[in-house]
């Protein structure tokens, strides 16, 4: 892929199924000030896709966040969590997407949420096992799909406005609201990492890497913050809230129900997408981390048919399959941001940390705004990820302090499992 291609790449995989499904939930917390939980999402972002512009130009490979912790602090251990903590959002994120193609789906078939977004997981397992070989002319197609129908809300907005006015500073919940929606439509902006993971499918991915994934951001967070802005001008906030398909429903207040069905139609495009993209990274990421010898050797084993990894690919299945029956989207959704601000804190600390363990390495891109060698953006980065991880439900802390504690024990166990088949090979 070259620069406009991997960036509408990054741009579709950032719009996919997040604005579509939370946008009405984030309403319900931040009211018409939801725009605001927007701008700070874009600001997060972007500091996190600095760093990780900087990281791609020094190591372009594939699994990514691994090999940059890995280099970074010479620890195996703080590299594998970080590693299990993009395979599980991986699986987190299929789970909480497919259970937003629940929702719209329901638009069209009065089935339950669950059973539609485990239909859809198992389906599209078997597709990413069949094999899928999408060009970048394809995935450009696909991201202007799902953009047109974000675009058209934005037009929809500011021309078939609500008679009552908006005012855009105020929060049901106060800036409390305010902070919770953005927390949660956090979800929304995960995507631009998983660039760095195709690094070996990019021209030149040194320099064109860190242009694409700054680029693929900055364009997804300002069509956020266009639609955040219009949603609220033809729904109020409390049914934006209530619905199940809220970016559906202004298409259909605003141009009638023939609108509802195109919107819903191009978020179940959009969803799909989006989750067969999150079930192939995902996969690889299990089968990567295999090859690296930190996890199971038999995520190794390719199929002698279709050449895809197969073991990775059921149990990735499997596992988006369980979380789903939360059914809860709000609480899949953040535990899945919760996973992801730990692993952009330990990014950005590894650019601090690179800067002075590793400051002659050729470096394609530098992190803007520096003193001397220190980067600000990346400390703010950390500092900003800690903040967003102490806004959580304690429910969602614990479960995510769980899952890390599983990736502890599961690396022991491996640890002691690899050394005991190295002994009896001697």
């Amino acid at each position: 892929m070259g620069l406009f291609q991997l960036t509408m790449y990054g741009t579709g995989l950032i719009l996919g199924a997040g604005i579509y499904v939370l946008i009405g939930e984030a309403a319900g917390f931040a009211g018409d000030a939801v725009w605001i939980a927007f701008v700070l999402g874009s600001i997060v972002a972007l500091f996190a896709g600095f760093s990780y512009a900087e990281l791609s130009s020094i190591f372009p490979k594939a699994s990514a966040e691994y090999v940059f912790i890995k280099n970074a602090f010479k620890n195996n251990f703080f590299a594998f969590l970080i590693g299990w903590l993009t395979a599980i959002t991986s699986v987190i994120t299929a789970a909480t997407v497919a259970l937003g193609f629940g929702g719209y789906f329901a638009e069209f078939v009065n089935i339950p949420i669950i059973l539609s977004a485990t239909g859809l997981l198992i389906v599209l397992s078997i597709v990413n096992f069949i094999g899928i070989r999408e060009s970048a002319w394809t995935n450009t197609i696909f991201t202007i799909i799902e953009a047109s129908g974000l675009v058209l809300i934005i037009i929809i907005g500011f021309m078939f406005a609500n008679p009552e006015p908006v005012n855009y500073i105020e929060s049901p919940s106060g800036f409390s609201g305010i902070v919770i929606a953005f927390v949660l439509i956090f979800f929304a902006f995960i995507g631009f990492e998983d660039m760095a993971n195709i690094a070996e499918e990019v021209k030149k991915p040194r320099k064109t890497l860190p242009r694409a994934i700054i680029l693929s951001v900055v364009i997804s967070g300002i069509i956020y913050i266009l639609v955040s802005l219009a949603v609220v001008r033809v729904v109020n906030w409390e049914e934006l809230a209530k619905s199940s398909a809220p970016i559906a429903l202004v298409a259909e207040r605003a141009l009638g129900s023939e609108a509802h069905i195109l919107l819903s139609s191009i978020a179940l495009f959009a969803i799909t997408n989006t989750v067969l993209i999150t079930l192939v990274a995902g996969s690889r990421i299990f089968y990567g981390m295999a090859r690296e010898k930190v996890f199971p050797t038999i995520l190794e084993k390719i199929h002698f048919k279709t050449k895809t990894p197969w073991i990775a690919i059921i149990v990735i299945m499997t596992a988006s399959i369980i979380f789903t029956l939360v059914g809860d989207i709000v609480i899949v959704a953040n535990i899945t941001v919760f996973a992801i601000v730990i692993t952009f804190a330990a990014v950005n600390l590894a650019v601090i940390v690179l800067r002075y363990t590793e400051p002659n390495i050729e470096r394609k891109f530098k992190v803007p705004i520096n003193v001397g060698k220190f980067p600000i953006l990346p400390l703010f980065g950390v500092g900003i990820s800690i903040y967003m991880a102490f806004q959580f439900e304690i429910e969602v802390v614990l479960v995510g302090i769980s899952i890390i504690g599983i990736g502890a024990a599961f690396y022991s166990i491996s640890k002691k499992f690899n050394k005991s088949r190295v002994g009896n090979v001697k």
